[in-house]
């Protein structure tokens, strides 16, 4: 299974699976994680690739005591689904 990175020059999160990548822009403000938009290559689509990169994101705030506000609905949802 893929690592979830930090691409801190482009401030997205990254996951790179089958060649094939997902990513979160995200920015930070304080203590909040923002995250205005989650994005997964087609060809990586129903596969939870996507799934595993917000993981890999609240591991990321987690670690960092962040609070994640998600303005992106796929990021809203998921943290939803997985509270």
């Amino acid at each position: 299974m893929s690592e979830v990175t930090d691409n801190t020059d482009r401030q997205r999160f990254e996951l790179v699976e089958q060649g094939k990548l997902a990513f979160a822009d995200y920015r930070i403000e304080g203590d909040v994680l923002v995250i205005p938009h989650v994005e997964a290559d087609p060809a990586l689509r129903g596969q939870g690739a996507a799934g595993r990169l917000m993981q890999g994101v609240v591991d990321f705030a987690r670690a960092r005591d962040l609070t994640i506000h998600p303005i992106c609905g796929y990021a809203a949802a998921w943290l939803q689904r997985h509270a």
